[in-house]
């Protein structure tokens, strides 16, 4: 076939002889070189290339119009013919199909199902610098197929922007270069900063219509989503340009009108997809509103959900360049230059930002840890810790972390762990058709609007089948109704099936944690299994519910409020869940009661589902309830007298010196052994106010065996002999032990004693006959030749009538 001569054409005989050389390969070239088009079709006649090429695309409309473009260059009216096209939306691959191009998460689930690609020569991963999670882990288990299984098979990223050097290690790949043409563009920044993305569409609108009048061509703004597409439309009534949104969830047709070349002058209104990957023609004008959605755990859901954030500078580079495409061209941006200078260099990868239960799910199904798997930026431990944890609670991993039998069906679903462990939970059509519609309602945000509107699921759940709300969002139902389909299919439910049973137990299946107990008698006060407080609004209509699954919440300082959820009957969750019912006896300290309880509970995980007060417990659980207790609190309720410090004190010099066989008596180590040294002595006690009675000594002295004791008594003694049968008790609670006395009280000492054998020091601080500090020495016999003399000076003409001698150490 006969390819339009396009900018990446130099660059493709270096290509196609690192591809003959070996299996992989790394391609930087700019926007609109040709690289997603010319490089698939030129790479078909390639000796290697015997089976399918796929072309992974990280966004839909990406996909389409890639697809499209090479059929009509293979002279074919469109996808389905030479070059497919598999979408989670759409299909169009026959026989005859050796392109194919798929969005990343389909290629993820290609490889689950069929890990060595059979059939497949290569994968080219367009725009591999966006870093979408699926499109790292695409290019992870391919690079870990490529080692183990296929050696042979053929891998390229390909992007305007890339970590050239990253991915060419990560590949072990020759770096490939295509240098493009553009036409230069002139960037203008406004005066003031846009402060919140609600003021976009007024400050967009305006631009625009300022565009039209002052520059020639058509005009791409870039927005961050729907909403703001549609307000910003709204305001551009009456203008002379025909104004076309184009956003990821628009229908084809609808697309394929911003796409097209026209007739009049047009006002394209896009959000991210038109950065990268497609060519909107006739553009000579970018004004770039400054913000995208990026994916972030949401807290009310449980579920990632995309943020509106501010973009790189890279990313606003990428925009401005649309504008030259074909022509000089202007960039307009809406925020200042001193704020560009702050942007962040480029996005962050979302393996970085975004919640990983699906990741860690992708990756047990694939039988590999993500950790051993070839990731340009690993995931990081935490998040992944947290999506183990999660999926343990959703029964897709095992206690060794190993993917379950409903794990491999949730995998097979290609939706949140969350969603998929709520659809798999079905055992009927119709309750297929139920969790398809709750999967697809959560996706997307509420399509009720008002937020003191009333919280029951089955209000949203009606407006799928015609219902009718003031305030409903349309739109928002219609996206879910069209994804609530794509749901059916992947449960091979029929199209028409009427949805039935109860919505809350499929719900307690995906989001265990958000099941929610009303605490005591208190109408619209709930504790969740997670352990979190949470309330309805007063007015709220399930207030009264003694269960509820929550399906949404709104964090609110230290409780949550719930924004959807639905009435749960325990005997059903009982029914469908037994095993993670427990009924159980505990012992255990009630803070309110400041004593040991004992108490009979049915719980549902973590959640007190019933519980009554025992009159008897055994007194050896109370003894460990109550020293458990103790060592929350520090210990503070125990009467630390002065020889129980001095006696601790001793003992962590003892420690220190020699280790063990000498117990350990930190903070952390008396409160991890408390039932050990302390609940022997609390036998007959329930109350944290009856340690006080205890002799805190000889509790402490009972973790000292007998020969120790005598050694402790001798080698670290609570006090020293000075003469004249005098004494003086050592500080061990410092630095350095120490004592102190008179200085005439130590006269005839030569030397202090040897703690330890000499390997703790001891600290002398003599004292004037008034008691105040005169001299501190660690080492009495020097400093009675040597510093003494000073001391002495002094003092005799301040305590005449004391003694003094010249050598104390001889006696006074």
């Amino acid at each position: 076939m006969q390819l339009p001569e396009l900018p990446v054409a130099e660059a493709l005989p270096a290509l196609l002889a690192a591809l003959r050389a070996g299996s992989n390969a790394v391609l930087v070239a700019p926007p609109g070189a040709g690289k997603t088009t010319i490089v698939p079709l030129t790479l078909l006649d390639e000796p290697w290339a015997t089976g399918k090429i796929l072309v992974l695309e990280p966004r839909r409309v990406a996909a389409r119009a890639a697809a499209r473009r090479m059929a009509e260059l293979a002279g074919e009216g469109a996808p389905g013919g030479l070059v497919g096209l598999s979408t989670r939306l759409d299909r169009a691959v026959s026989d005859r199909t050796r392109i194919e191009v798929v969005t990343e998460g389909l290629l993820v689930r290609r490889l689950q199902s069929d890990p060595d690609l059979a059939g497949v020569s290569a994968v080219l991963f367009d725009e591999a610098h966006e870093r979408h999670i699926d499109t790292d882990l695409g290019l992870a288990l391919c690079l870990d197929m490529q080692r183990a299984l296929r050696p042979e098979i053929r891998l390229v990223a390909m992007s305007a922007t890339l970590d050239a050097a990253g991915f060419g290690a990560l590949l072990d790949a020759p770096l490939i270069e295509s240098a493009g043409r553009a036409f230069p563009v002139v960037v203008h920044h406004r005066p003031r900063d846009i402060k919140e993305p609600r003021d976009l569409p007024e400050a967009m609108a305006g631009a625009i219509r300022e565009a039209l009048r002052a520059h020639p061509g058509d005009v791409l703004a870039f927005l961050p989503g729907w909403g703001e597409i549609r307000r910003t439309a709204e305001r551009l009534s009456g203008i002379e340009a025909e104004v076309l949104p184009l956003h990821g969830e628009m229908p084809p047709a609808e697309q394929d009108r911003a796409l097209n070349p026209s007739a009049r002058r047009k006002v394209v209104l896009a959000t991210s997809i038109a950065e990268t990957s497609l060519t909107v023609p006739g553009v000579r004008i970018v004004v770039d509103g400054g913000f995208r959605r990026a994916p972030r755990l949401d807290a009310a859901t449980g579920l990632t959900r995309l943020a509106t954030v501010r973009i790189s500078r890279a990313a606003a580079e990428q925009r401005a360049g649309r504008a030259g495409r074909t022509e000089p061209g202007v960039a307009i941006r809406l925020w200042t230059e001193a704020l560009h200078r702050g942007l962040p260099i480029a996005n962050r990868p979302e393996m970085l930002e975004a919640e990983l239960s699906g990741l860690a799910l992708d990756c047990a199904a694939w039988g590999a840890d993500p950790r051993a798997l070839s990731f340009l930026d690993p995931p990081p431990e935490g998040a992944l810790a947290a999506a183990r944890a999660l999926l343990h609670d959703l029964d897709a991993l095992d206690g060794e972390g190993r993917i379950t039998a409903t794990g491999r069906r949730m995998a097979r679903l290609g939706a949140h762990p969350r969603l998929a462990r709520v659809m798999v939970e079905t055992r009927t059509p119709g309750e297929g058709a139920l969790a398809a519609d709750l999967a697809a309602l959560l996706e997307e945000r509420d399509p009720i609007r008002n937020r003191e509107a009333p919280t029951d699921l089955h209000l949203r759940l009606d407006l799928l089948r015609g219902g009718d709300h003031p305030e409903a969002d349309r739109g928002a139902v219609q996206r879910i109704r069209r994804t609530a389909q794509l749901h059916r299919r992947r449960l091979s439910v029929p199209e028409r099936t009427e949805p039935e049973g109860d919505p809350a137990a499929l719900l307690a299946a995906g989001f265990p944690d958000r099941i929610a107990a009303r605490r005591g008698t208190m109408e619209g006060a709930y504790r969740l299994a997670s352990g979190q407080g949470a309330r309805l609004a007063a007015t709220d209509p399930l207030r009264k519910s003694a269960l509820l699954a929550v399906a949404a919440l709104e964090l609110q300082g230290t409780e949550s409020r719930i924004r959807m959820a639905a009435p749960l009957d325990r005997a059903v969750l009982e029914a469908r869940f037994p095993e993670r019912f427990v009924r159980e006896e505990v012992t255990e300290f009630d803070a309110r009661a400041n004593a040991v309880v004992a108490r009979r509970r049915l719980r549902f995980g973590p959640l007190v589902l019933e519980e009554a007060t025992l009159p008897h417990a055994d007194p050896a659980l109370v003894a460990g309830a109550l020293a458990r207790a103790a060592a929350s609190r520090g210990f503070r309720d125990l009467d630390w007298t002065k020889a129980a410090v001095a006696l601790r004190a001793r003992l962590r010099w003892a420690r220190a010196t020699e280790g063990a066989p000498w117990p350990e008596v930190s903070d952390a180590a008396l409160a991890a052994t408390a039932e050990e040294w302390l609940a022997p002595h609390l036998h007959g006690k329930s109350r944290l106010a009856e340690l006080r009675g205890l002799d805190a000594a000889a509790v402490l002295q009972s973790l000292v065996p007998w020969e120790l004791r005598r050694r402790l008594d001798a080698e670290l003694p609570p006090r020293v002999d000075l003469p004249e049968g005098r004494s003086a008790a050592i500080d061990y609670d410092r630095e350095v032990p120490a004592i102190e006395a008179r200085a005439q009280h130590l006269f005839g000492l030569a030397a202090a004693p040897r703690l330890m054998g000499g390997r703790v020091p001891l600290q002398v601080s003599l004292l004037s006959p008034a008691g105040r500090p005169i001299a501190v020495t660690s080492d009495l016999p020097g400093f009675w030749r040597g510093g003494w003399a000073e001391v002495r000076r002094e003092m005799r003409g301040r305590y005449p009538r004391h003694a003094w001698p010249e050598d104390p150490s001889a006696g006074g």
